[in-house]
């Protein structure tokens, strides 16, 4: 089987373009970009001195310091008070906005798929599903904070103890280096989990109307037939993100500065990007319509309409 990737990022362009530009509703793009903005809430030194001690008086502070402000607090019950109450009101925060993210993403599916722009219907039609999805990103993004926690305890114990064994107080850069490896394997697979919920786990959710558990099965099975095929396609997204990224910076310098303050205004920025976002939501359907029937989510659009014959 021959995997494309440039011709379904063409026709989710093509796509984009019918849904956006003909014509051009600016009532749609509102709307439209709400979802997506929806969708988007969940995704937004060690200084050395200048001789040799002072660069190991800075490593031994930086070693100390989980030690220091543990001793900090508990002479500073008030502010500990203060920081466990702001960190209790991130969490619920937090959690809130990732149930409204899980909400949004059904939303702005069901919007690009249909080539509609609706809100009320899409939140209460697949609220079982989004909050299913919910449950599923929540558990994730708990085992994730778990591990990168253990990470850097693990990190804290074990370079202090190498640093005070070691007769020259130092310690070996393999240590950073193997631990540099494992960060970026961390990151990478969590990078990519979330990139494959997001493009193919919740529109399999959406067409067959099944949970998150049952989405993911749905996925591996034809991830493992594939797997290179869906790496490239996390390698490709990767560059387009950057390229995106790249557009942002030179719009912003060209216009002095005037564009990024448009792009940080909450909601106002998705808006303004919404054809970027649409783009990237439609390439992931389209990619996976590759694979069969089975795996198409969004019809093909349908062709303008022609002349009229007299």
């Amino acid at each position: 089987m021959s995997i494309a990737y440039l011709e379904p990022l063409g026709r989710a362009w093509e796509r984009m373009k019918q849904a956006l530009f003909r014509p051009f509703d600016l009532h749609k793009w509102f709307v439209v970009g709400f979802n997506a903005f929806l969708a988007g809430l969940a995704d937004g030194h060690n200084g050395g001195g200048g001789g040799r001690g002072g660069r190991h008086a800075s490593f031994r502070e930086f070693l100390d310091f989980p030690g220091r402000a543990w001793a900090w607090l508990n002479a500073h019950p008030a502010w500990f008070a203060v920081i466990v109450f702001v960190a209790a009101a991130a969490l619920v925060v937090g959690v809130v906005l990732l149930w409204l993210s899980s909400r949004g993403k059904f939303m702005f599916l069901a919007n690009v798929v249909q080539n509609r722009a609706e809100v009320a219907k899409p939140w209460r039609e697949y609220r079982r599903e989004a909050d299913s999805l919910f449950l599923w990103r929540l558990v994730f993004s708990l085992v994730v904070v778990a591990f990168f926690v253990a990470f850097a305890v693990f990190f804290f114990a074990t370079a202090r103890e190498l640093y005070e064994e070691s007769p020259g107080h130092h310690v070996p850069v393999s240590y950073f280096v193997g631990l540099g490896l494992i960060f970026l394997v961390l990151i990478v697979v969590s990078g990519f989990i979330s990139l494959f919920l997001d493009s193919f786990v919740v529109p399999l959710m959406y067409k067959e109307r099944v949970t998150a558990g049952d989405g993911w099965r749905r996925f591996l099975a034809l991830l493992g037939q594939h797997p290179f095929a869906f790496i490239l396609y996390g390698l490709l997204m990767l560059g387009l993100i950057l390229l995106f990224v790249a557009a942002v910076l030179v719009a912003g310098i060209i216009t002095c500065c005037i564009g990024w303050v448009l792009l940080v205004i909450p909601y106002i920025g998705t808006v303004v990007t919404l054809p970027v976002w649409y783009t990237f939501r439609a390439f992931s359907l389209e990619f996976m319509a590759q694979f069969g029937p089975e795996y198409a989510v969004a019809p093909s659009p349908a062709a303008p309409p022609g002349p009229q014959a007299a």
